[in-house]
């Protein structure tokens, strides 16, 4: 049935041309260029939405209590950041504002979903939001150090915290192993195996981020196509521009694209900037960085200013554990890792107090659509639509039935809609002032709702709603 739904969508929506429907929908926004990158719909239309749900999309005039004009603007699904951090209530409004409608916690997220879920209703983001388990946080309940692998019984107590997380909820597990080179093999695959047993993908940062022998991204690359191999568990990497793609894009794109032909499920996610950026503190910066990376001090921009470093204030602020973005990316390898079929968009950011931050947390979407679509033409609209909404649905819908009714948009799904002005959608953030949020994103809505308009975000409208895997759902259906 459910590969019939693009021709029974295209069936009602023939139908609907024929007549004027008399309801009165909740919300109806009319006149806009519509596009559902599930059945390839893009044509103007009206569309009805009732009870958060898209209900119609027609030719038809139809009525609603509230009404959007969008003539001349595009109506698209609500893009769904996949690779973001916690819905922070500073953070989740310039996501609004970038036109994401559904935030997920998937690099990272928690060791505690049951904790953080509370946490997060309580709070009541605007949009959408659900978390992975964190790994790294469960290890760090232990001393067990970032360089050193855990033993047989510390890995069956993390293991057991894992199986915990999924139970409540996770919607992944999520492995940052650059960060805590010690993660080992067998610590590994008895989580991919769990998440293989609640039907969850894995994300990954890679192991290797350069191509320097030992530790290259070819390594780092068949790594994880190992594990994909050795336990059958679905695998996404995460900002492979930075991590297991750099200096290589096109080699480590072709491994994926191999392994995905051989039968694995693999898919990755990339953030349209040519610079990335963490912490001092991490082990990105282990001695050796600048020979990894081809960049000296001068490379390195603290985020939140215009200051450029030096041997002196590397190690102040590496003490003090803050971000700093590195101009290390070729821009030929976002371009070829934006034009591959199974990388989607991620931003690997939310704004958080202090503005330390890489500009992605505020621009990630908008800018992709005004460099890779409007200006470099790398990507057709319906293109990058799909990778930011569909795409990454898709990667979830293993995890969550939820995720089959967002991303889309056709009579039935999740009113989670964007509607954005094609010729003038801009990213406005910078390392400078990573705060500034995007223009051209007319409104959004969440779950129904108008969020924003073009004249303000509505910080009363609180509609978004937690998403956990399945096998949470069902145990408390029961």
């Amino acid at each position: 049935m459910r590969y019939l739904r693009p021709y029974l969508f295209l069936i009602c929506v023939h139908c609907s041309f024929a007549f004027q429907s008399p309801e009165m929908y909740d919300l109806v926004i009319l006149n806009g260029r519509v596009m559902d990158p599930e059945t390839g719909f893009d044509s103007v239309a009206n569309v009805g939405v009732r009870n958060g749900i898209v209900e119609v999309i027609s030719t038809a005039r139809i009525r609603g209590k509230e009404t959007i004009d969008a003539q001349g603007l595009v109506v698209a699904p609500g893009f769904i950041d996949i690779l973001s951090y916690n819905p922070n209530s500073l953070g989740a409004w310039n996501k609004i504002a970038d036109g994401v409608t559904t935030n997920l916690a998937m690099h990272g997220g928690t060791a505690a979903p049951k904790t953080w879920y509370a946490e997060y209703e309580r709070q009541r983001p605007p949009l959408n939001y659900g978390a992975s388990f964190f790994y790294t946080q469960a290890r760090n309940q232990f001393p067990i150090g970032t360089y050193k692998s855990a033993d047989s019984a510390e890995i069956r107590r993390i293991t057991g915290i894992a199986e915990d997380a999924l139970r409540e909820g996770a919607l992944g597990v999520s492995l940052s192993i650059e960060y805590v080179p010690g993660i080992s093999r067998d610590e590994i695959l008895p989580v991919l195996q769990l998440a293989k047993k609640y039907s969850v993908p894995a994300f990954f940062h890679a192991r290797y981020s350069d191509t320097l022998a030992p530790g290259t991204n070819a390594e780092a690359v068949e790594e994880l196509i190992g594990y994909a191999r050795a336990t059958g568990v679905s695998v996404h990497i995460g900002h492979i521009t930075s991590t297991g793609g750099t200096f290589t894009m096109r080699e480590s794109l072709a491994m994926i694209e191999q392994a995905r032909s051989n039968g694995f499920d693999i898919t990755a996610c990339a953030y349209p900037y040519n610079f990335w950026g963490t912490y001092l503190n991490s082990a990105r910066f282990d001695m050796g960085w600048q020979k990894r990376f081809g960049i000296s001090y001068a490379d390195l921009q603290l985020g939140g200013s215009s200051e450029r470093l030096t041997d002196s204030s590397f190690r102040t602020y590496q003490k003090l554990g803050k971000l700093v973005v590195a101009y290390a990316i070729p821009e030929q390898d976002v371009e070829h890792a934006m034009k591959s079929r199974f990388v989607m968009v991620g931003s690997d950011a939310i704004l958080t107090t202090g503005f330390n931050n890489h500009p992605r947390a505020s621009g990630t979407f908008a800018r992709t659509l005004r460099i890779y679509v409007r200006e470099k033409k790398v990507l057709r609209l319906m293109e990058a639509v799909a990778k930011m909404t569909l795409l990454p649905a898709q990667r979830l819908e293993q995890a969550s039935e939820t995720f089959r009714k967002k991303g889309r948009l056709s009579s039935g799904a999740d009113a989670d809609i964007v509607i954005f002005n094609p010729e003038k959608i801009s990213d406005r953030a910078t390392v400078e002032n990573p705060e500034k949020t995007s223009i051209g994103v007319e409104y959004v809505v969440v779950n129904g709702q108008i969020v924003k308009d073009p004249k303000r975000s509505y910080r009363f409208r609180r509609p978004g709603k937690p998403i956990r895997n399945d096998y949470f759902t069902l145990k408390t259906k029961k």
